[in-house]
């Protein structure tokens, strides 16, 4: 089975992540950032090393979604493919920091893609103001997002909203302004028993 965390950055998706794998035993699939060879160039010049860094990570997602595909496990992924496709990558054209003749690019190695690939049996997403994001961008501390553009993040989640909005699977929403599942196990345990309620319910998600 495959569950899968999305959200802005900053929205909490690793920690939760982490969480998920250690409550439930499931193996963790997390996002390339901390060995990634172009994050750092990427912030210090968006529209230089925007189509390198999407490119970077449509390739590792891909991969990911191969073996989750191939794998008998129950894998929990921090943030999708489709989040790098139907919001990351047209954002940044959107912004002028991805050519058209790049995203044209981009866009149809990725449909090559979705023709091998289906959508999580479980999406959670995160979903965050844009101070809160801030607020945990700037507490981890992360030097190459300091000087992240707030114009940036805000269409990211303009774009989330309206992806979110016609999203077809199943899928859990989690209010992140309003829920501290890091510190708080109360609110973990919210988070766990809506989970719980879509895979060992009365109508569980491997009945569909």
């Amino acid at each position: 089975m495959h569950i899968a965390i999305a959200g802005n950055i900053g929205a909490g998706k690793t920690t939760l992540t982490k969480m998920l794998a250690k409550r439930y035993g499931w193996k963790a699939h997390f996002e390339p950032v901390d060995n990634n060879p172009y994050l750092e160039d990427y912030y210090k010049d968006m529209k230089r090393w925007a189509f390198n860094l999407q490119i970077y990570f449509l390739n590792k997602r891909f991969c990911d979604v191969v073996e989750i595909s191939k794998s008998n496990d129950t894998i929990v992924q921090d943030r999708t493919i489709f989040e790098d496709a139907r919001i990351f990558a047209p954002n940044l054209h959107e912004m002028g920091l991805m050519s058209d003749r790049d995203f044209n690019n981009y866009s149809h190695l990725f449909d090559l893609m979705m023709s091998l690939v289906k959508i999580p049996d479980l999406l959670i997403y995160i979903r965050c103001s844009i101070p809160r994001l801030i607020d945990h961008i700037q507490q981890r501390g992360r030097e190459y997002e300091q000087a992240m553009r707030i114009d940036y993040l805000k269409g990211l989640n303009r774009r989330y909203e309206d992806w979110i909005k016609d999203y077809k699977g199943h899928l859990i929403i989690v209010d992140g302004d309003t829920t501290d599942f890091q510190d708080n196990p109360k609110d973990f345990k919210r988070i766990t028993d809506m989970i719980d309620d879509r895979l060992f319910g009365l109508f569980p998600i491997d009945d569909k």
